[in-house]
């Protein structure tokens, strides 16, 4: 194994004699500098894993010399030795991005522990992040046979979110791959488990909260006189993308309440989505307000009608508001409600739906570049991270934040990267979705398959009387035998909605009061 090089710069080196015999013995190479001129030489001639610099020398004082070292190597990692405890010299250095701050007299364990910190601290992560996952692999795995209720799979699904985060920045692909075979195990049980109660949430009062009921659960009690509100519903944001959101929004916003609810079936937007803005389940839209909802075969945009929706809801429940509602559908719509944002500070309550989420979605299966992008969940995350970071969406929030809105997050449902095909085979009316089909006489594996051959007992609407619907499980997706294998190579490995997974069903909600 290659030694550590150190350079330690002091204009009293020869005092630190004992630190570097110390360092020296284990394994470490030390090169020592009196002055900061010196050490910028060395620099020049050699390169170095890790700098100790003394603040405080003659000549080009510590400070003076961390700019030049940052000029030249702005990636080397100093660590500054110090006298003083004056504020200003210890701003002046973080701002300077040093990578520790040690107040003389220094020991050497300490000096240990900067070097460990700094240079070895992403093999310990590592190491210990292996080591925890391998005993909670156990747990999980234990604990995935024996959950029942709904809210026993919400936890687990988070554990698997908090563990996947946290894999992917260590470098073992091994553990990774174990994680991957755990969350396709949970797939195939969580699907058992749905198979089985889904029809019983709409008998029971012991149900989650779900998309035709988050309104009125969880969002209304929310709104008030005293403060306006900003709801804001990402289209197709899972769980761990709103994980990887919410740093960005913690400079202005905290966190007051975090939960997770359940996207009805078929888990699309023209199901879900409608049910979260009319307080309806799919079958009760179609009855009240035929002149709103569209069904799978009929010609027309699906999602038209949510302000109308929202309306009726707000009547019905007697919330006499003032309420606006936006549907960004492009950056340039993006912009201009970014421009004119300060008007809804009268309202109660301003609703945004961004569609940008599933626009990437969409998108990853249309384009090669997208799809290079956003080829695995990790790199997805990351992309739609970006996004954020950079949209519009960004920049109404922290308007909302200086205009004192309460804001909350949310979804209509998730998305999942298919891997297998499944045929089916079904008549030209047929829906043409792949992770759910609605229609008459169609053949499929039942394996494969939650099977709705009544849609009325899970509240969806049928179109005839033959009707019936049928769910993707897991990662699979549907595809015709018709040109099956140029089918299937195109849409594998993209990412799709509609059927049953955790990924697709257990989505986010939160609320965040400006800090």
């Amino acid at each position: 194994m290659n030694k550590i090089n150190i350079l330690w710069v002091d204009d009293e080196i020869d005092l630190l004699k004992p630190h570097i015999l110390f360092l020296e013995n284990k394994n470490y190479a030390v090169t020592k500098a009196q002055s900061g001129t010196e050490a910028l030489e060395e620099i020049e001639k050699m390169n170095f894993d890790i700098v100790f610099l003394d603040e405080n020398m003659p000549g080009l004082t510590g400070i003076e010399t961390l700019h030049e070292i940052k000029e030249k190597k702005p990636n080397l990692p100093v660590v500054m030795i110090t006298k003083s405890e004056e504020e200003y010299i210890m701003e002046e250095a973080i701002g300077s991005k040093i990578a520790d701050y040690l107040i003389k007299p220094v020991n050497p364990n300490q000096i240990l522990l900067s070097l460990k910190k700094n240079l070895d601290h992403s093999r310990l992560v590592s190491q210990k992040t292996t080591s925890n996952y391998q005993q909670e692999f156990r747990k999980i795995a234990m604990d995935m046979s024996m959950i029942n209720t709904y809210q026993g799979w919400v936890e687990l699904y988070q554990k698997l979110m908090h563990w996947e985060l946290r894999l992917e920045e260590i470098e073992d692909s091994s553990m990774f791959e174990i994680l991957e075979s755990q969350k396709s195990e949970a797939n195939i049980q969580f699907c058992k488990f749905i198979d089985k109660n889904y029809p019983e949430w709409f008998k029971n009062e012991d149900s989650p909260v779900m998309s035709h009921t988050i309104f009125r659960e969880k969002i209304a009690p929310e709104i008030s006189n005293t403060q306006p509100t900003l709801l804001v519903v990402i289209d197709n944001l899972r769980y761990d993308q709103w994980l990887t959101f919410e740093p960005i929004l913690s400079n202005i916003y905290k966190k007051e309440k975090e939960s997770a609810f359940y996207s009805i079936l078929p888990t699309a937007t023209q199901y879900s989505r409608n049910a979260i803005f009319s307080g309806l389940m799919p079958d009760d839209m179609d009855k009240l307000h035929p002149d709103l909802w569209l069904n799978d075969t009929e010609d027309g945009g699906k999602n038209l009608h949510e302000k109308e929706f929202l309306a009726a809801q707000l009547k019905r429940l007697g919330m006499n508001i003032k309420y606006d509602y936006f549907k960004i559908t492009s950056q340039k719509q993006g912009k201009k409600l970014v421009d004119n944002f300060k008007a809804q500070k009268e309202n109660n309550l301003t609703v945004v739906v961004y569609n940008f989420v599933d626009m990437i979605s969409h998108a990853k299966t249309e384009m090669d570049v997208i799809k290079e992008l956003a080829s695995t969940d990790k790199s997805y995350r990351s992309l739609t991270q970006s996004w954020f970071k950079n949209s519009p969406l960004l920049e109404i929030i922290q308007q909302a934040a200086q205009l004192g809105f309460k804001l909350i997050i949310t979804t209509d449902h998730g998305t999942i990267n298919v891997k297998n095909p499944s045929k089916v085979i079904g008549d030209k009316n047929t829906s043409l979705n792949l992770r759910y089909k609605t229609g008459k006489s169609l053949t499929y594996e039942s394996k494969d398959v939650l099977a709705a051959k009544d849609p009325k007992t899970i509240h969806l609407p049928s179109i005839n009387m033959s009707s019936s619907f049928i769910f993707a499980k897991g990662d699979l997706f549907f595809a015709y035998p018709n040109n099956y294998n140029h089918y299937v190579s195109y849409f594998r490995n993209t990412y799709q909605h509609g059927g049953v997974s955790l990924e697709e069903m257990i989505i986010p909600f939160a609320v965040l009061l400006p800090r």
